[in-house]
């Protein structure tokens, strides 16, 4: 199901312009990854892909659906969203409740809401914690739900705002192989992030945004070698990346089995 963002610009205000003639096409199946800085326009982007927000100018269609007319609960079945602050979301008594609620009103039968719920909960390691209050829950679970919530509605289409933050190592590494399970049942992920290393190891694309524009778009090879496009949109190359330039290694090291091989053969 492919996304065209057609020179889209959009203003909360008529002096606050968030985007400005944005176009973007995302293929079906894509892990895409939009970064940049505070206020670059990645997560007013992102809900337009929904239906949340409508292009003041331009167009956004996803599936040929056309995001101004088509309702948000609706733009729900091919594209859910997980929110960058969890209690934006979270709102049922028990958590299992809450990751039922959106298969529920796509309308799901009894047994398609069972299996959609047991397999979310399984993915974000929350089958245990199925009866509990979701604000009894620290940050971080309470992040696990509202992706569990989102996950469960089947949407072909994932978007995800800053889901690192607030997540340790453990959880960095468990959203990575949710991720790679996605992508290998043919979802399309979206994610707005600043951790630059985790969408360097985990999205085959990266678009940089800066001044509610999109700078740069390609291959993490490609994007991260353009110092002088990340300087600009105020964007720091991820760590192998600066630490292979200053050990005068290849360019395009993004995960570390690929660095410590070409560390050993340097040195050789």
């Amino acid at each position: 199901m492919e996304i065209v963002v057609d020179n889209v610009t959009f203003a909360y205000a008529p002096e606050v312009v968030a985007l400005k003639e944005v176009s973007l096409t995302i293929g079906a199946g894509e892990t895409v990854a939009i970064i940049g800085e505070n206020g670059a326009g990645k997560s007013t982007l992102a809900k337009h892909l929904n239906g949340l927000l409508r292009p003041s100018e331009g167009r956004v269609t996803v599936g040929g659906w056309d995001t101004r007319e088509h309702s948000a609960a609706e733009m729900a079945a091919r594209v859910a969203f997980a929110f960058q602050n969890p209690d934006d979301q979270l709102f049922k008594r028990s958590v299992q409740a809450e990751v039922a609620f959106g298969p529920q009103n796509l309308g799901f039968s009894d047994d398609e809401v069972h299996a959609a719920v047991a397999e979310a909960l399984e993915m974000t390691g929350l089958s245990g914690a199925a009866e509990a209050h979701p604000h009894d829950l620290h940050n971080s679970q309470r992040r696990w739900v509202a992706l569990a919530a989102t996950l469960a509605m089947g949407a072909p289409i994932v978007v995800i705002d800053e889901p690192t933050i607030g997540q340790d190592a453990n959880g960095v590494r468990k959203l990575a192989e949710i991720i790679d399970q996605l992508r290998n049942n043919g979802r399309t992920i979206i994610a707005i992030s600043h951790h630059i290393d985790f969408c360097a190891s985990n999205f085959s694309r990266i678009v940089v945004m800066a001044g509610g524009r999109i700078v740069a778009d390609g291959s993490p090879q490609t994007v991260f070698s353009e110092e002088g496009l990340l300087a600009e949109a105020q964007v720091e190359a991820p760590q192998l990346v600066r630490l292979a330039a200053k050990l005068e290694m290849p360019f395009g090291l993004l995960d570390m089995e690929a660095f410590l091989k070409a560390l050993q053969e340097q040195q050789t």
